[in-house]
């Protein structure tokens, strides 16, 4: 078992003096938007994308010359406008109707967890890359309507604290100097979690669920 211990380490040791490691910054606007797990008798509807902000650290742990795990720190806006529309009845005959539109805005720090594939140069100084993972998204504010605050309530209680998102994307790289680098890309955001529980109340349905989704342009810079 000490042998076995002391070869791991080894292993440890030289896996990390030869990883490289790259960090940079990235600036993502982010067209967001909403999806919707309910029936469709609630007209739950996506009124209008909404164009966000991302920004943040990200980090390349290169362990093969081709391939890296990729993480950071990114706080990032999600949220669009939606609508609902819904007509039920009541135990004495008669009918209630329960229609809004809300536009949501949440703010994240983001931390994502995924693996870069890069190619080898396609022209002299500039790679391509390719994305998939996930992220765990923490929320830290958020607003409805462009209000904090709603009949004495804060907005942000009626969100849930986490979310998770799966990645997938590429881009290219160009390489400026021995050891700076800028990219661009694109990067598809799926919301894998349901982020409010305001409509599952507001309909009287545990079922209905509300995701993120948004496709982002990024641009960084890489020392």
């Amino acid at each position: 078992m000490k042998k076995i211990t002391l070869l791991m380490l080894f292993l440890c040791v030289g896996f990390t003096s030869m990883a490289q490691v790259e960090i940079g910054l990235q600036l993502s606007p982010t067209i967001s938007g909403n999806r919707f797990v309910a029936e469709d008798r609630y007209n739950l509807e996506k009124e209008n994308n909404k164009l966000r902000l991302g920004v943040g650290v990200v980090v390349d742990y290169f362990f093969a010359q081709n391939y890296a795990f990729s993480t950071g720190l990114m706080y990032r806006s999600k949220g669009s406008e939606i609508s609902y529309n819904y007509t039920r009845e009541l135990g004495d005959g008669s009918t209630e109707r329960i229609s809004g539109k809300d536009d949501i805005s949440i703010q994240y720090i983001q931390l994502p967890i995924t693996l870069k594939l890069f190619t080898n140069e396609v022209a002299p100084g500039t790679i391509l890359y390719f994305q998939v993972g996930g992220a765990l998204n923490t929320k830290v504010a958020a607003q409805v309507n462009n209000k904090k605050v709603i009949d004495g309530n804060k907005v942000i209680k009626r969100f849930n604290i986490f979310e998770t998102d799966a990645i997938l994307g590429g881009g290219v790289e160009f390489e400026l100097g021995q050891s700076t680098k800028i990219f661009g890309g694109l990067t598809y955001h799926r919301g894998l979690t349901n982020i409010d529980d305001h409509y599952k109340k507001k309909l009287s349905d545990k079922n209905i669920s509300v995701k993120n989704n948004g496709v982002s342009v990024d641009f960084g810079l890489k020392f």
